[in-house]
């Protein structure tokens, strides 16, 4: 990055782009938040399975963010793998209403970590227990249990509570990923 860049970002002339992964099982709820982070004249009504990945963009006040939404069906999990090693943070959606699958989650999450792409990167981790608004959602403080999060130490993560439907809990998600983001970089 040249001087000016720099000086245009420092002046909030540009935005930094950062590349995003959002991982996490079928039917979590990925797309529909992706969907909810983009401008409300670019969201589409009707959302349907991810099929292999897509790529959505939405920005914020100092950062624009491309997004590979990746489907997270058993056959196309091993897809993304190919995308770590670009990837400057991940977004991993969970279904905190399935807790027959939280254990799948919590295997597909280890792999990840464990990935040589990823292991020895300080590439901070956003979780969304997704589905709040269901009545047999675990909270967001269960899903972290059940998830070990707390094992995770050499990256910065956070977890937020949130309903993809409404929208609700995705801001204050978003807000600190553009932070962790911003202070890694130090311009």
């Amino acid at each position: 990055m040249g001087l000016f860049d720099k000086l245009a970002g420092w002046l909030g002339l540009k935005k930094k782009e950062v590349h995003v992964l959002c991982l996490g099982l079928d039917n979590s709820g990925k797309t529909t938040i992706i969907n909810r982070l983009k401008p409300s004249s670019a969201q589409t009504q009707d959302i349907v399975p991810t099929i292999g990945f897509s790529i959505e963009k939405f920005k914020t006040s100092s950062l624009s963010f491309t997004v590979f939404d990746m489907s997270g069906q058993g056959r196309y999990r091993n897809l993304w793998e190919h995308y770590y090693k670009e990837g400057q943070a991940i977004i991993f959606v969970i279904d905190s209403s399935d807790r027959l699958r939280m254990v799948v989650a919590k295997e597909e999450l280890d792999t990840l970590l464990s990935h040589a792409d990823i292991i020895h990167k300080r590439i901070p981790i956003l979780f969304f227990a997704n589905k709040m608004d269901l009545r047999d959602a675990l909270s967001s403080v269960k899903v972290s249990q059940l998830l070990c999060l707390e094992n995770i130490k050499d990256k910065p993560w956070h977890i937020c509570a949130t309903d993809g439907l409404k929208g609700e809990g995705l801001q204050g998600g978003v807000d600190w990923l553009q932070g962790n983001l911003q202070a890694e970089e130090m311009w």
